[in-house]
């Protein structure tokens, strides 16, 4: 029988705790942001112009707060995590997975929710999630490895989500570039005790809710290869956006822009509150809602998916912390929306989940985790193929826009040797999730 201290138990308990407690807050994350984005819809109800006003306000005060008490708190925190991963004692890797820095990175993405801005929970739970796992292993004199950080990493999207198996696709394909079989072990084990967690606080829920609905064979294979072609087309234009304007060459007027970062949070704020204006408030928050209703067959707005692609670059590019999964999810809603009209029937939300994977695809390009992480939040089940179909086309699409890929790309900018184009720290940290 092993002794209590021996390094293997101590390994496994500090993994279960530490599965444990970012699955508490993970669902804590959730529930503020829920919580938040009803406030801000009620605020706006009351007084219409308010955003006008309060988001570029809150765009601005999210940077420069995060900027003073937490850089590498800003954007997404999936690059964060990568880079941490290559080397998890580094002194960069110290600070991007602080507690401090999860405190930031909770409070930022709150407080642009509250704002109006369209950014997502589920990569800066990335990020919180392995600065928690790393936290618990330090306390209980665990070595730190690559292996602890992806575990961290993969059990915030699986308690995001309510996703596991997503979890562990999401690990394989993004957080590790070279993923090592003995890892495996550790990041199943962590992702089933945070999904757990989530499961006893929030019971047996599907994200988006439960959807049946299928697809002839004709029109699955027309609607497919049409979400692959302009989900890739849409999400690659956005990544090779949020990568340029991220990530400017010195010299350039993008660089010059990024150089003054309050300034460029005051006009993404602003152009993020006069988008929601113009197309009726469509553009605010996660746009979850909207994304569910579409996916029974409901309607909305033409301008949601427009005006939602619109937003959610604003926010990327802003310097504060958000992501971009659910929000992505929620312009590939929006896209699949727009050509469901050409296939009339009764399969509307089916279209929906393919452009929601076809765009989700386009910008991520992790083709595995778009289909996994839509199935498990639609439990359905069959419309596998068409999905593969559709992730694989965008996913080469896509890359015929942005060859890297867009969590790769932002990660250069947080190594160590890179510098931002004002000449001080790592400008990527901006990048969104």
């Amino acid at each position: 029988m092993p002794r209590f201290d021996s390094p293997a138990l101590r390994q496994r308990l500090a993994a279960i705790l530490g599965a444990v407690l970012l699955g508490l807050v993970a669902v804590g994350f959730a529930r503020a942001g829920e919580w938040v984005q009803r406030w801000f819809d009620q605020a706006i109800a009351g007084w219409p112009l308010l955003p006008l006003l309060l988001t570029p306000m809150v765009f601005a005060l999210t940077v420069v707060a995060t900027r003073r008490v937490a850089p590498d708190a800003r954007g997404s925190g999936i690059p964060q995590v990568m880079v941490a991963a290559h080397a998890p004692a580094a002194p960069t890797s110290v600070r991007m997975l602080s507690l401090r820095g999860a405190v930031v990175k909770i409070g930022g993405t709150l407080a642009m929710l509250a704002g109006g801005g369209a950014v997502g929970r589920e990569g800066p739970t990335v990020q919180v999630s392995a600065a928690l796992m790393v936290a618990v292993h330090r306390w209980l004199r665990v070595p730190l490895t690559s292996g602890v950080i992806i575990a961290g990493g993969a059990a915030g999207v699986a308690a995001a989500f309510n996703t596991p198996v997503a979890g562990v696709a999401f690990a394989i394909e993004e957080l590790a570039s070279a993923f090592e079989q003995k890892m495996a072990g550790l990041v199943m084990l962590t992702v089933v005790a945070a999904g757990l967690v989530s499961l006893g606080l929030d019971g047996d829920y599907v994200y988006f809710g439960a959807m049946t609905q299928g697809l002839p064979l004709r029109t699955m294979v027309l609607a497919a290869l049409a979400a692959g072609l302009s989900g890739g087309l849409a999400g690659g234009l956005f990544a090779r956006a949020v990568v340029a304007l991220t990530l400017p060459p010195p010299g350039t007027r993008r660089a010059r822009l990024r150089a003054r970062p309050v300034l460029l949070a005051v006009l993404c704020g602003l152009l993020v509150a006069l988008v929601g204006l113009a197309c009726g408030g469509v553009s605010w928050g996660t746009g979850y809602g909207a994304t569910r209703a579409l996916l029974g067959g409901g309607a909305v707005s033409p301008w949601f998916g427009p005006s939602r692609f619109v937003a959610t670059l604003l926010a990327s590019i802003s310097g504060a912390p958000g992501g971009i999964f659910a929000p992505s999810l929620s312009v590939g809603a929006g896209l699949g929306r727009l050509l469901a009209d050409a296939f009339p029937g009764d399969s509307t939300g089916a279209v929906v989940m393919l452009g929601m994977i076809g765009y989700f695809a386009g910008v991520v390009r992790a083709p595995l985790t778009a289909v996994i992480i839509v199935m498990e939040m639609t439990a359905n089940r069959t419309m596998i193929l068409p999905l593969f179909a559709t992730a694989l086309v965008a996913d080469q699409v896509s890359a015929w826009l942005q060859p890297d890929k867009l969590y790769h790309a932002l990660a250069r900018g947080f190594r160590p040797a890179a510098a931002d184009p004002a000449g001080g720290a790592p400008d990527a940290a901006l990048a969104p999730a």
